[in-house]
């Protein structure tokens, strides 16, 4: 024990003459005496510090996944805060529109071919809503069998507005498309698709 007490005071007269000559203070950790907080037990101790067990770590916070969660249209504002109000849809009377039995009848052939996989959903984008939209992408090209429209039933609680229900004959079953139309900038909008 000695010597090593007798080296670590060479040392730290070394460490003091090193001190003296610039003009910044060393800390020396680990050496008896020296001015870091060092716990003196330590070096008596039978058992240096390496040996112990570690001190549990503070837990790590695991990152959690992010989801996107839809956000309501123009993220809760008013639309007048975004734009000029004659830039935005405005409804048109039934004689400004395009006749609505023929309408409906390409509409209804063109959804039955985005579900039989023989169009593109991107082709009536301009004529639906975007959540009509995105219901023809997920559904796309999901029927094996063609559809065959049977028969078209339109009615118009209100002018500019039609409601429509289109039979279809899917394999051996009757199946009822239901679709609203809306009159907006001289075209009619799907606001609504439902197969039933």
């Amino acid at each position: 024990m000695q010597a090593f007490t007798a080296k670590s005071s060479a040392m730290e007269n070394l460490i003091t003459t090193e001190n003296r000559s610039h003009s910044h203070r060393i800390f020396n950790y680990g050496v008896p005496g020296s001015p870091t907080p060092v716990d003196q037990s330590l070096w008596t101790h039978p058992m240096l510090a390496f040996y112990l067990e570690p001190t549990p770590a503070e837990p790590t916070l695991v990152p959690t996944k992010l989801y996107l969660v839809p956000t309501p249209e123009y993220f809760g504002r008013d639309v007048e805060d975004y734009s000029d109000p004659e830039f935005l849809a405005q409804p048109s009377p039934l004689s400004e529109l395009p006749e609505i039995q023929e309408w409906v009848t390409k509409f209804a052939l063109s959804v039955v071919e985005i579900w039989g996989g023989r169009r593109s959903a991107n082709q009536l984008a301009r004529w639906c809503h975007r959540q009509v939209h995105q219901q023809l992408l997920v559904k796309s090209s999901t029927i094996k069998v063609a559809p065959k429209i049977r028969k078209i039933y339109i009615s118009q609680p209100i002018e500019g507005v039609a409601e429509t229900t289109v039979t279809l004959r899917i394999g051996e079953r009757v199946r009822s498309l239901i679709l609203r139309f809306e009159g907006v900038d001289k075209r009619w909008l799907c606001t609504e698709l439902v197969l039933l």
